[in-house]
């Protein structure tokens, strides 16, 4: 069973923290806060802490990670993923998630997991590729000679029947 994805609203937290801060600021119950705002005690206690150190707390953002790239960085990445691999100093022209994570971080200074790489790549329009052709540099004649010769000799084939097992679950 597939589970559905919500997204929390950001933005009507954050006002409603607000007006909660401005009802505890005129004097408001906090009980009387908590049942207006549809919001457990605990959170406008939390308020009330943050409003008795500082009277303007209402007033600022909440605090905490900042959001990812911003929206030149992410441009900046994507220029950099069309140039290619090689010309971003690895290799080969093969982008793996890992080699993305470690460009963003070389370049960016930011550091992000493979899971969170493949989420801005997928938010900037790539998606996961398979080459679609063979190598250049395969060599079919080369190729066949080793399934006809080279591979039967090194596949294993079983044993002749020797000795009886000794294992109490076969009943040889």
């Amino acid at each position: 069973m597939a589970t559905k994805r919500y997204r929390r609203d950001l933005k009507g937290l954050e006002l409603r923290r607000r007006k909660g801060m401005r009802m505890l600021a005129r004097g408001e119950v906090q009980a009387e806060v908590a049942r207006r705002l549809q919001v457990s005690r605990q959170t406008v206690s939390s308020w009330a802490r943050k409003l008795a150190e500082d009277a303007q707390a209402w007033r600022r953002k909440p605090l905490g990670r900042p959001g990812g790239l911003d929206v030149a960085q992410k441009k900046w990445l994507g220029k950099a993923l069309l140039a290619g691999a090689v010309a971003n100093d690895f290799p080969t022209e093969l982008w793996t998630l890992a080699r993305v994570a470690k460009l963003i971080e070389r370049e960016l200074g930011v550091r992000y997991s493979t899971v969170h790489v493949w989420r801005i790549l997928h938010e900037l329009g790539f998606s996961s590729q398979r080459p679609t052709g063979r190598a250049i540099q395969r060599d079919e004649a080369a190729i066949k000679q080793w399934r006809t010769k080279r591979w039967p000799a090194l596949k294993k084939s079983p044993a002749e029947k020797a000795a009886p097992s000794s294992s109490s679950t076969n009943p040889d």
